[in-house]
């Protein structure tokens, strides 16, 4: 299958709808039936600002966070729609990908 691999950057201290940016990405993929995400956390990162984000022993709000999922061009095109709707200012990296399972 063709389709698109999609990675979001955002900072663990950043919220939309009362839940943290990543996992309100996560339940809006699960709830339209992409078939997977995953977040995983970065220990120090920067953005298009050039300001530093970093995981601190006592201070965990700012790590840089990345939510990776591969998706359909439909489903794409619905996520983006979404986004859009929603006002996220939000960077991403859309790469095009084929995907699929090996075995059963």
């Amino acid at each position: 299958m063709k389709g698109f691999q999609l990675e979001f950057f955002t900072q663990q201290d950043q919220f939309h709808a009362g839940k943290h940016l990543s996992d309100w990405l996560i339940d809006v993929a699960r709830s339209h039936g992409i078939r997977g995400a995953t977040v995983f956390m970065g220990t120090t990162g920067f953005g298009q600002d050039r300001r530093f984000h970093a995981a601190h022993m006592f201070d965990i709000v700012d790590h840089p966070v990345q939510i990776t999922m591969v998706v359909s061009e439909e489903e794409c095109e619905r996520l983006f729609a979404l986004l859009v709707k929603e006002r996220l200012h939000l960077f991403y990296v859309k790469l095009p990908v084929e995907f699929g399972k090996v075995g059963e």
